[in-house]
């Protein structure tokens, strides 16, 4: 095969020369330098992946706590509260850390709106069996109804309007 290819034979007789063993001496520290690089890359890039990964499971830990803040002021009995968490639902969905979490928030917003709601309470009070008129009390009541009745309406409102907003958010740009 060495015949074939015309290979010669090596000369054993010749010495190294002061100049040939520099050039092997940098070729040797070249090899172990490109190697120690190639090392250093492995552990940087390794050392990113890690770090990507807690960032991702500290965006995911404060996702979760904004979410059960959110969702106890979503169930308060204040329908100011209740607006109060409409809001932050809809922003912790603009800011959730991947598209499940985004999705949980949307899901417990539409879940809202499918709870039962009573209509409007009638525009008078009942007359008193005897005839007369309603109680100053009674009246008070009944205007509490009416303002309770508004106030949650107005949460079911805002729901819908900013689902409504983000979904005419023009594609390309930032949306949720």
């Amino acid at each position: 095969m060495v015949v074939l290819l015309g290979f010669q034979e090596i000369d054993n007789t010749s010495k190294l020369d002061a100049k040939t063993l520099f050039d092997l001496a940098k070729l040797s520290f070249g090899v172990v330098a490109g190697a120690g690089v190639l090392v250093a890359l492995v552990v940087v890039y390794r050392r990113q992946r890690v770090d990507e990964a807690g960032a991702h499971r500290e965006a995911t830990r404060l996702h979760n706590e904004r979410y059960s803040q959110a969702v106890d002021k979503l169930g308060s009995d204040s329908p100011a509260v209740r607006l109060g968490g409409v809001h932050a639902l809809t922003g912790l969905a603009d800011d959730a850390p991947d598209d499940n979490l985004r999705q949980t928030c949307i899901d417990v917003l539409c879940a809202h709106l499918r709870l039962p709601f009573s209509p409007v309470p009638g525009d008078l009070p009942d007359p008193m069996p005897d005839g007369t008129s309603p109680s100053e009390e009674r009246r008070d009541a009944h205007q509490d109804k009416k303002d309770r009745y508004r106030a949650l309406r107005e949460v079911r409102h805002t729901i819908l309007r900013l689902i409504g907003e983000h979904y005419r958010i023009p594609r390309g740009t930032h949306r949720s």
